[in-house]
């Protein structure tokens, strides 16, 4: 192989990589893009009531588990119940209702802790602690779903990659995939999307009378 030969390889090689990275980068920004089209999206809606099933699977554990669920979110209000648990943030306490102990706790929440994972941020939590990348177009019985990888960025995060399905028409989110690093994979998926619903004026309010059995436990 003479020099020229060996010149044009390596110009070759170069030129590879940069086309490599500049793709990369485009999928990246089209991947940002869409993230960011989902945010402005939410931020739209007076409300939103989610129903969804939620799975666990470990294959090394034998764990096979499926649950159903509802949220109902008002800016950073909420109301969710799931596993027989109901918790309800009315802006300034959290309540925790768990009926099999009849006992409610009830402690304050600091909703501007950015550290803080609660429901009102289910929908967009993806916008700070990871990497994403442009990944495949699932057709799920005739819709379009978009998804984008998510890399945690903290390197003692359990989980090795998040998938985001988006729906391509509407940017809602379809489902949202978790691969741990211990092989565990949980899906949250969205069976029912609504927003702007007509709401109770006490929808978020804890109300003591519907629990006079109860042993109430105030954290703070």
């Amino acid at each position: 192989m003479n020099k020229i030969t060996i010149k044009m390889n390596k110009i070759l090689s170069i030129a590879l990589l940069l086309f490599l990275s500049f793709t990369a980068n485009a999928q990246d920004k089209k991947a940002k893009d869409l993230l960011d089209q989902v945010t402005a999206k939410v931020k739209t809606y007076k409300n939103i009531s989610i129903d969804f099933k939620y799975t666990l699977y470990n294959s090394k554990e034998n764990i096979n588990k499926e649950s159903k669920g509802n949220l109902v979110l008002e800016g950073n209000k909420y109301v969710l119940n799931f596993l027989g648990v109901t918790k309800i943030y009315d802006g300034k306490k959290s309540y925790t209702i768990v009926p099999e102990d009849e006992e409610v706790t009830i402690s304050s929440v600091n909703d501007k802790d950015e550290n803080a994972v609660t429901p009102a941020k289910m929908l967009t939590f993806f916008n700070s602690g990871y990497k994403y990348y442009w990944d495949i177009l699932q057709d799920v019985k005739g819709r379009k779903i978009q998804y984008i990888k998510l890399v945690p960025t903290n390197a003692k995060d359990q989980r090795k990659e998040v998938l985001l399905g988006i729906d391509s028409q509407t940017k809602n989110i379809y489902n949202v995939i978790e691969m741990g690093k211990n092989g565990t994979k949980t899906t949250l998926t969205v069976n029912s999307f609504k927003t702007n619903q007509p709401l109770s004026k006490n929808q978020f309010t804890f109300a003591a009378s519907k629990y006079p059995n109860y042993y109430i436990n105030k954290i703070d």
